[in-house]
């Protein structure tokens, strides 16, 4: 799983402004560990039975698909169909499919900056670190040939086929935005419309507004320590990804744990990229394009797409966003 950028929730700030709620409602929160984090959950319910059940059919829910989408258990669906490289379509978890067919559909979007079969790339960056000498051209390439969403077929909605030997799916990159936005059905099923999920301090569905507040208030950390500022988001899901954030030393070079899918190099750059929308899960794919993209291009991918907006800082103090960002999450910088 990919580590990610720290988003720290300001719950003094949010669970403040709750306590003043419309008569008849109750706060109830809790936090559990989940696909590899923790996941903090906050509603605002009719009466405490009626939320504490749908906490628990929430906590459910993300343990039942991170049983799907784990690498990191050898008969997870995933790690089936990782092993079944090769070998023609196969039958999977209608909840795998589904998820895989948005994946395709993002990194085409993005032009392959996002792309969930990174992960042969990933795996030669690590050796390289142990040995301390950089990947040479020839295994570049050899990586390289594994690598590529095209290589994901969907088949209906219950068959997948992954193209050849070595290709490998590695969901950690967007499975906690999938399921947050499943979460979302789920509250929707049950009536409750206000909510805030917080799922590794890096992935958030915000989800109406605590109280008689305007909106979820969160603190997000910066690239390089410190803080950036509070948001104020209303029916915004929100992803942070650092490209740093888990980085190794080659020759006295620093790398990180993002690489770009396209040319196998490991991004150098300490950067944090910010994505709202209306989507976690699109939300999620655009943040890790964002860091490899970079400004120019990353910025203007995310403006293209509706209702999504977003901010890229780095540790040297440059700063860029999209026009609409300070409108939408109502950003007030430190």
């Amino acid at each position: 799983m990919m580590r990610r950028a720290t988003l720290v929730v300001g719950l003094g700030l949010a669970i403040g402004c709750a306590a003043i709620r419309p008569s008849g409602s109750v706060l109830v929160s809790d936090g559990r560990y989940a696909m590899g984090t923790v996941l903090e959950i906050t509603l605002v319910a009719s009466d405490e039975a009626s939320g504490r059940a749908a906490l628990d059919e929430l906590f459910a829910l993300a343990e039942r698909l991170e049983r799907v989408f784990t690498v990191f258990d050898a008969q997870s669906a995933v790690s089936r169909l990782n092993r079944a490289a090769g070998r023609g379509p196969q039958p999977v978890d209608a909840e795998l499919a589904a998820l895989l067919e948005r994946a395709r559909q993002h990194s085409e979007l993005t032009g392959g900056a996002f792309d969930v079969t990174v992960g042969p790339l990933v795996a030669l960056w690590k050796r390289a670190a142990a040995h301390n000498v950089l990947p040479s051209a020839t295994e570049l390439s050899a990586a390289l040939a594994h690598v590529g969403w095209e290589q994901v077929r969907v088949v209906g909605r219950r068959s997948v086929l992954l193209e050849g030997p070595g290709v490998t799916v590695d969901l950690g990159g967007v499975a906690k935005g999938w399921a947050l936005d499943r979460m979302r059905v789920l509250l929707e099923r049950r009536d409750i419309d206000r909510a805030l999920f917080n799922f590794g301090q890096s992935s958030v569905w915000a989800l109406g507004r605590p109280g008689s507040d305007t909106a979820w208030q969160l603190l997000a950390r910066g690239p390089g320590g410190g803080f950036l500022g509070v948001l104020h988001l209303r029916d915004l899901a929100l992803s942070v990804s650092g490209s740093l954030g888990q980085s190794v030393e080659i020759g006295g070079r620093r790398f990180g744990h993002v690489v770009d899918p396209r040319t196998g190099h490991a991004l150098e750059r300490r950067r944090q990229a910010l994505v709202v929308g209306p989507d976690a899960t699109l939300a999620e794919a655009l943040s890790k394009a964002l860091l490899v993209l970079g400004a120019e291009e990353g910025l203007g991918l995310v403006a293209e797409q509706p209702g999504c907006e977003a901010l890229l800082v780095d540790a040297e103090g440059g700063a860029w966003r999209t026009p609409g960002w300070d409108s939408a999450t109502g950003f007030a910088a430190f």
